[in-house]
């Protein structure tokens, strides 16, 4: 076992814990950049490490009854076959250096499509209609069927985006969806679509016993320990923090140099304040209108 290794097992699995989001969007980048492990035996060790993390979270609350079981249904039938495909397409890409390659280039640009999702998923958020999510979800059966196969085939590919994407893709399709029963709904669904993604890579990948255990040492007690603290999280002060820290491995994945990923935080951040500002200001015209009405309707 590798103490390092597991030590920053606990830092994800703490932030997983925490907020729901950034398991393999945190742990593959961290594996590559920092302790230097080949991509493809990264991906393949961190999704096989998810497969045994991501029921924790996805039975807590199938016995809440937070789960929308006809989307999760439609989900994974898209899913689980493509998770697979998208490692056997790793595969048939070439071998050593060609594949290696990719699946770091792959990996970089699933980390920019996660941290867009991260600035989006308040914006639709703050969107919703205070009645939105009283009304039954009637599922969309083929748009629901293709995020599905999507975000398979984009863990399978990279092992980002079976919780932070994916729900981004359903909180576009279905803006009225009860935010509790999203979060589970997105959890359930992840596991049989993380199984799939984690056989293809025992069978066709690089997986690697003895670093998955130690990522796992860590990542479990992680997960129970956020989990714990996860109605205290400062969100406000998290979401940026893991905004800055995806788009910095991303564009060091892409082959980046440090100035252009140090230009490239910098303008996310900027760019994160000025939308904060506007969505705050935003929000104030709203209840001062709101107020206005209200005081009218009374008169």
């Amino acid at each position: 076992m590798d103490p390092i290794v597991a030590l920053a097992g606990l830092f994800v699995g703490f932030v997983v814990g925490l907020t729901g989001m950034g398991g393999g969007a945190l742990m593959t980048p961290i594996l590559v950049l920092l302790f230097k492990v080949e991509p493809l035996a990264a991906v393949s060790s961190d999704i096989v490490a998810s497969m045994i993390m991501k029921p924790i979270g996805g039975g807590i609350h199938f016995k809440r009854g937070s789960v929308n079981k006809d989307l999760v249904k439609w989900l994974v039938m898209g899913s689980i076959p493509s998770a697979f495909l998208g490692v056997v397409l790793l595969k048939t890409l070439g071998q050593g250096a060609v594949l290696q390659g990719v699946v770091k280039h792959a990996l970089g640009a699933a980390l920019l499509v996660v941290a867009l999702g991260l600035v989006i998923r308040p914006i639709l958020a703050r969107s919703r209609k205070p009645g939105d999510s009283m009304a039954p979800l009637q599922v969309k059966k083929l748009p629901t069927l293709l995020i599905g196969i999507a975000g398979g085939l984009i863990v399978g590919l990279t092992s980002v985006g079976s919780g932070s994407l994916m729900i981004i893709l359903l909180l576009m399709l279905y803006p009225s969806f009860k935010l509790s029963e999203l979060v589970g709904t997105d959890l359930v669904q992840a596991v049989p679509l993380v199984a799939s993604a984690a056989l293809g890579h025992v069978l066709f990948g690089d997986f690697q016993l003895a670093l998955t255990a130690s990522i796992l040492v860590g990542a479990i007690p992680g997960v129970f320990i956020g989990a714990q603290l996860s109605s205290r999280a400062p969100d406000h002060l998290i979401r940026p923090a893991l905004i800055i820290v995806l788009l910095a491995s991303a564009t060091k994945l892409l082959g980046a140099s440090n100035q252009v990923a140090a230009i490239s935080v910098l303008s996310a951040g900027l760019l994160m304040i000025g939308v904060s500002v506007a969505m705050n200001a935003a929000a104030r015209r709203k209840a001062e209108a709101q107020r206005s009405f209200d005081g009218a309707a009374a008169r």
